[in-house]
């Protein structure tokens, strides 16, 4: 239910008139008084009323695409390629498009990984009325983060932006009674639409290929350079290599933690050697963290694959350039990017509960071979 001024000033206890006048800031308040009316704000999660919420469609022309890092290759892709696809739907719909000059402005919001961060740039498009919100990638394991952003989203969904998540695991959202944009506990559609549309990274089946591959070739001493701990793309893609070496009845080798950057590949594959020093593979979280492992190896004197096999994740543009090029699961970036724009301009039809599975697939390449020996 949309929060009303009244009730802002009712829960600030102040006048409606005062509470329009910190928003509209056209007149002098105390600074305690504002203080109290800003928090009522907040802790309502009340959104002021433009110029354009008189109108029918009560979303702007603005459509934001939220990134942990634009810099790496990974959500640059996504959010590339999303983009693109805005700017193809506006050139299809030609003069008679959506809003004044017919096409929708996208803005990609760096995170940084913060999840402060994340959470002010889904207020910020809530407060701008956005006609659609993208979030990329995996997110922070943290209930009350989760609920909060769940509640945002839900908030948006209800004002009538199209909400996508492109490589993020399905959200739970209560069940609410019939309207547009609510759905059941489970992400499907309830008693209306769903509320959210999920483009879900198949992460724990892509490591568990990528494993199965190098138990294949005979591989039993792996070692496992993860990304950070509490981030569901970094526990799934753990439990799917878990499950392939649970499956073959192989133990567990060593196990690390970083940010998914070449340094943590680098201090990764001395750390493993370090507890494991007759290692015969290391599998990486990304690719970035692989080429890290591959320098580090090769500072030690060893050989890629003679000596330690090499894997990664992703299939970034880089990976097929590396010498020797680098044994990965492809995801394929681009295409989901693109989608996840169409889906967010309803240019393509929402899928069956509001959930896709996109797929990953093994890309055998040259760091991978079997152990010596």
């Amino acid at each position: 239910m949309t929060v009303t001024l009244a009730e802002v000033a009712t829960r600030a206890g102040v006048s409606p008139a005062t509470v329009s006048r910190v928003l509209n800031g056209n007149y002098p308040v105390a600074a305690a008084t504002r203080e109290r009316v800003l928090r009522a704000v907040d802790e309502l999660d009340y959104v002021p009323n433009g110029p354009a919420s008189s109108l029918a469609a009560a979303t702007s022309d603005l459509v934001g695409i939220l990134v942990n890092d634009i810099a790496d290759p990974f959500f640059g892709i996504i959010a590339g390629a999303a983009q693109s696809a805005l700017g193809e739907d506006t050139a299809s719909r030609g003069a008679g498009g959506v809003g004044a000059g017919g096409g929708k402005l996208a803005v990609v919001c760096n995170t940084g990984g913060s999840p402060e961060r994340e959470l002010t740039y889904l207020t910020l498009l809530q407060r701008q009325r956005a006609a659609a919100v993208i979030l990329t990638g995996g997110s922070l394991e943290d209930d009350a983060h989760q609920a909060a952003v769940t509640a945002k989203l839900t908030r948006l969904a209800e004002a009538g932006t199209r909400v996508v998540l492109c490589g993020r695991p399905p959200l739970a959202v209560p069940a609410a009674g019939p309207g547009p944009g609510l759905g059941g506990a489970d992400g499907g559609p309830g008693a209306g639409l769903p509320p959210f549309t999920t483009l879900a990274f198949d992460n724990r089946g892509g490591a568990r290929r990528l494993t199965e591959h190098l138990l294949a070739l005979g591989h039993r001493r792996i070692g496992y350079a993860a990304g950070p701990a509490g981030h569901t793309t970094t526990r799934h893609r753990l439990e799917g290599h878990r499950t392939a070496l649970r499956a073959a009845g192989v133990p567990e080798g060593p196990t690390t933690h970083g940010p998914y950057d070449r340094t943590t590949g680098y201090r990764a594959a001395l750390e493993l050697l370090e507890q494991t020093p007759d290692l015969t593979a290391v599998v990486a979280a990304n690719d970035t963290i692989a080429l890290g492992v591959c320098a580090a190896l090769r500072e030690r004197g060893l050989d890629i694959p003679g000596d330690v096999s090499v894997a990664g994740f992703d299939d970034l543009p880089f990976s097929v350039d590396a010498v020797p090029a680098l044994t990965t699961v492809r995801l394929p970036l681009y295409e989901a990017g693109a989608r996840a724009g169409r889906l967010a301009l309803g240019g393509e039809p929402v899928p069956p509960g509001g959930l896709a599975t996109v797929p990953a697939e093994l890309v055998v390449r040259g760091t991978t071979a079997k152990p010596r020996g």
